[in-house]
């Protein structure tokens, strides 16, 4: 069957029956990290959209939440919960690529998986039952190395979370950037050293510092950049799009976005709108939006196949045309990594918001 959100949305509309039993999915992540707390918001938007327009042909939605931590330990455990929770039809995450590694092991064969900013290439292939909505870091990291290129920096210095996420992307953009790499190091995610890497780059004089990380890090290490003076441009993945909260020392730094809210096409238009009015003004990153996305995703699966877990998982896995989603068309190659999406390369800017830059490409 062919799907696309749109004629999904008119479909549940026009649905009249709502005597059915509730559908039931779960969703993981580290719902107290601001990522987290982000991308429940758009499983939230989505959920509420498709019990408003009827449910799924008849039947609510509900959703069941667990707190992963972002710790691969924990959310093992709490995939093990969901597999074993025989109401759980698929899962919404999770959100972290280590989390979302060691709980695709235990998914495998049971239940499909959906996560949302997971980009890690380990994740690449490791489960027939496992899909993500963002691009893998070896795409991204290729994307924003071409970009830092084209946009004329030629020394970088890199520092890199010591976790999947931060080893698959560092290592991405340092073998495709055709400048010179001044400097390679782990940091903590707390960049508690972060005074000693800035007065270290002063000195080396990279024009470009890439960052694999996620916002404390990067909150850090900005603002002793701020503080010592460094005039280097910085740049990070998606793991920085919550840095809009911190504009006062995120002003300029570059972010390869999964999603930017002034997109202009009229799926990602209505999504903005819709979440701001959700949420106060707020415009929504791209947490929310990936969050959006795979919810979206798996209702139109159920929409289609019913409440079958091998079914959904198939259905998943054979998406003929391509679903159109606020982060772009979403279809999934045999490895389970989406079909030709790539980021956006944005800057964060003084009110807080994400300008586009320019396309990855």
């Amino acid at each position: 069957m062919k799907f696309r959100f749109i004629s999904f949305v008119a479909c549940l509309a026009a649905c009249t029956s709502n005597n059915g039993a509730s559908y039931t999915i779960a969703a993981a992540g580290p719902w107290k990290l601001a990522h987290g707390r982000n991308t429940q918001l758009g499983i939230a938007l989505a959920v509420k959209e498709i019990n408003s327009a009827g449910g799924i042909n008849g039947h609510k939605l509900e959703i069941k939440q667990a707190d992963d931590e972002g710790d691969g330990r924990k959310a093992a455990q709490v995939a093990q919960q969901f597999v074993d929770d025989v109401s759980v039809l698929a899962v919404v995450g999770h959100v972290t690529s280590g989390a979302m590694v060691a709980a695709a092991k235990v998914y495998d064969g049971h239940l499909a998986a959906l996560a949302t900013s997971a980009s890690s290439p380990d994740l690449t292939g490791i489960s027939a039952w496992t899909f993500r909505v963002i691009s893998s870091d070896s795409a991204n990291g290729v994307d924003m190395a071409k970009f830092a290129t084209r946009t004329g920096h030629k020394r970088v210095a890199i520092l890199y979370e010591n976790d999947n996420y931060g080893r698959g992307l560092a290592d991405a953009f340092r073998r495709n950037f055709t400048g010179e790499v001044v400097s390679l190091d782990p940091i903590n995610p707390a960049a508690k050293n972060a005074d000693v890497f800035i007065a270290y780059f002063k000195v080396k004089q990279p024009d470009l510092v890439f960052v694999a990380g996620v916002e404390s890090s990067g909150v850090a290490l900005l603002t002793e950049a701020r503080k010592q003076g460094l005039k280097a441009d910085f740049m990070g993945g998606d793991g920085w799009t919550p840095l809009t909260a911190h504009a006062d020392v995120a002003d300029g730094a570059y972010v390869g976005a999964p999603f930017a809210p002034t997109d202009p096409r009229e799926t990602a238009q209505k999504f903005v709108a819709a979440f701001k009015a959700a949420n106060n003004g707020t415009e929504p990153d791209g947490n929310a939006a990936l969050g959006y996305d795979a919810t979206k995703t798996i209702a139109a699966a159920l929409a289609a196949v019913g409440p079958d877990r091998k079914r959904i998982r198939d259905w998943l896995s054979h998406i003929e045309k391509p679903l159109d989603g606020v982060t772009g068309p979403i279809r999934f190659l045999p490895s389970g990594d989406p079909a030709s999406k790539s980021v956006t390369m944005t800057r964060v800017r003084a009110d807080g918001t994400l300008a586009v830059v320019g396309g990855s490409k």
